[in-house]
């Protein structure tokens, strides 16, 4: 069964009449409204007409309610009232913040960023679930249906909002004191070429990541060699925590193992700073609350 729809037209004579009800005058239910009383009373009858009832007693000094008007103004007000509430609850559920937000994020970067503000986040707004995929992929935000990514700015598309998490970052190779005890110490990335390196490779590529350094304002990539390929960070700086050879890493990922001692940096002077990591997503017209208050907890954290 089709629930009939009041038209633009018939809501605005129901109003109408409703003005004139309860102010029981032409003339002062027009002021409320900002019309003539002679529009106003043309309104009425039409939808009088429309009706097919009297549904006002009009003299010259009052205004009264017909029986058929009576009814017709408990419904109205019964209804105004019903919306009032509905409208109230959208309001309150906004207010809220219920919700899932799907979020794409490098691992390295989830633990620099997305794991320190979980537990205010979740305190804050204790309705919404953020659903968290870390991989390394470089993917279509959209077209994988996801709401945000944590990434490179450099691996940002143009047409998505990019917002700034920290600082710029540096890349620094490491290896464990005992390995640099057995091994030596390399002194230029070119001494790496005779040296176990730990080798990490991007999800979906066949060659490994080979390593970025900058030196006289020029950056190079070296291809390294070494007893072991892994498709997790965390996986190859373990390695190298436990002796296996060297391995490349956000410095800011390995800072407690060298505080530590369980790592040593490396051609640190070959390491330069570049754009870190960013959230990002897509421009929207009408943003789901959750996703807006992410967003600005994100923000507000940085």
């Amino acid at each position: 069964m089709i629930t009939p729809v009041l038209s633009a037209a018939e809501f605005g004579r129901i109003r109408a009449f409703v003005a004139v009800a309860e102010a029981r005058s032409f003339t002062r239910a027009a002021q409320v409204l900002g019309v003539s009383p002679s529009a106003l009373s043309q309104t009425v009858r039409l939808l009088e007409e429309s009706v097919g009832s009297q549904l006002l007693n009009r003299t010259t000094r009052s205004v009264s309610l017909t029986e058929a008007g009576a009814r017709l103004l408990h419904r109205a007000k019964t209804a105004s009232e019903e919306l009032a509430a509905g409208i109230q609850e959208a309001v309150n559920q906004r207010k809220e913040v219920v919700g899932r937000v799907r979020i794409h994020s490098f691992r390295n970067a989830a633990d620099l960023y997305l794991r320190p503000l979980l537990r205010s986040f979740n305190q804050a707004y204790p309705k919404v679930v953020l659903d968290i995929t870390l991989d390394d992929r470089v993917m279509d935000l959209v077209r994988e249906n996801f709401d945000a990514a944590i990434r490179l700015r450099e691996l940002i598309d143009k047409d998505l909002i990019a917002v700034r998490l920290g600082p710029d970052l540096k890349q620094i190779a490491v290896a464990s004191p005992d390995y640099l005890k057995r091994n030596g110490v390399p002194q230029s990335p070119g001494d790496l070429k005779s040296h176990q390196c730990v080798n990490w490779r991007w999800p979906g590529q066949e060659v490994p990541y080979r390593w970025e350094f900058r030196r006289n304002g020029r950056w190079i990539q070296v291809p390294v060699d070494g007893p072991l390929i892994a498709n997790s960070r965390a996986f190859c700086i373990n390695a190298a925590i436990d002796g296996l050879g060297i391995a490349f890493s956000v410095k800011e990922t390995v800072a407690s193992h060298i505080a530590e001692g369980r790592l040593v940096p490396l051609l640190e002077k070959w390491s330069a700073p570049f754009p870190g990591f960013f959230l990002c997503y897509s421009p929207q017209r009408h943003m789901p609350a959750a996703l807006r208050a992410f967003i600005d907890h994100v923000r507000t954290a940085r």
